[in-house]
């Protein structure tokens, strides 16, 4: 069957791929009929959410679920709020909806693109904050069994940036919901980057929350306007002794201390020292305000976003000796190693 259903609007690349068949899942109960039926025909499939951690790099020759379901459910106990959260709500509006109800905590994460039911796969994390500080619970469909299972967040595994989701459930489950718990007693979460610079009497989950969302429209582009996937690189993880070495040779580098004594870069600091930012490569290109951004200007496909992806690669790991890797999941047959590995 020829791919006919166009997913453009589906991605936040903008990448003009297309699928056989899309079908919006809005319950639990289409979920379970639509794939009893996938799987009665072996049909391939794909779980799509916000579109806003992918590039399609080819047409998919088969089915895609995105998922669309809706609704938060409030539970108020002495010391914290309970949320269960529909894998189909929009992480922002989430976020806008618990600080509306005086329920701060999520503040940090303000504007990060996507659906809750993605949050717990990439352990979702700005400005000093990850998914996985607030997550209590994430319930998933296994699909070779169609049961329904609820873990908790240390059986999750959460790590930068990564989660079981990633490894073990990888193609085997779909998240349906999640869990938050968000204490009542709010301490801001400040040090990290510009929102130190927060006056501590103007302190409050609203300040913290503007000040995210002002950072975030200043450096990211709007996927409406520049079609793009947010931050395209992880920030690597590097021993005390190469960051050390490092520092001897690039004194301005930007690293932050880890509990476990190694040092976290900052991606978007390594691509633009690598003279990058700004760079095209065809339609594709680097963002000129933030270097961790691979943008479509205006007709890229997804081979073009890969390519561009290599190439910065290749030159981070020439000048600093430093491997990156890619954020988002790659849909089709393109790879992403850095051309002289």
């Amino acid at each position: 069957m020829f791919p006919s259903v166009s997913l453009k609007s589906f991605n936040t690349f903008g990448l003009s791929q297309s699928c056989n068949r899309l079908e919006r899942i809005q319950s639990q109960d289409q979920l379970l009929t639509v794939l009893r039926e996938l799987k009665q025909s072996n049909a391939p499939f794909l779980v799509l959410g916000g579109g806003s951690n992918v590039v399609f790099t080819e047409d998919y020759d088969g089915t895609v679920l995105q998922m669309a379901i809706q609704g938060i459910q409030v539970y108020e106990e002495e010391e914290c709020f309970r949320l269960e959260v529909a894998a189909g709500v929009n992480w922002h509006q989430l976020v806008c909806f618990t600080l509306e109800n005086g329920m701060p905590g999520l503040e940090n994460l303000a504007l990060i693109p996507g659906t809750a039911g993605a949050a717990p796969i990439q352990n979702i994390g700005a400005y000093g904050v990850e998914f996985c500080d607030v997550c209590d619970w994430v319930e998933y469909l296994d699909i070779a069994s169609m049961t329904k299972h609820r873990i908790t967040a240390a059986e999750c595994h959460f790590g930068y940036r990564d989660s079981i989701f990633k490894h073990a459930l990888k193609d085997k489950v779909i998240i349906c919901g999640i869990g938050i718990r968000l204490a009542k007693a709010w301490s801001p979460k400040v040090s990290y980057g510009p929102l130190s610079e927060l006056p501590a009497k103007d302190l409050t989950p609203k300040a913290v929350f503007d000040r995210v969302v002002a950072i975030r429209r200043q450096k990211l582009p709007d996927p409406e306007v520049l079609g793009n996937a947010g931050s395209f690189f992880k920030n690597p993880i590097v021993e005390a002794a190469q960051y050390a070495e490092l520092a001897v040779r690039f004194p301005q580098i930007v690293g932050y201390g880890m509990e476990d004594g190694r040092v976290k870069l900052a991606a978007g600091w390594l691509i633009e020292q690598a003279g990058l930012k700004g760079f095209k490569l065809g339609q594709a290109g680097v963002h000129e305000q933030q270097a961790l951004v691979l943008v479509n200007l205006g007709s890229a496909t997804g081979a073009d976003i890969c390519a561009l992806a290599r190439l910065v690669m290749q030159k981070v790991l020439e000048k600093f000796g430093v491997r990156l890797e890619a954020e988002p999941n790659i849909i089709g047959h393109q790879q992403l190693e850095a051309e002289n590995e």
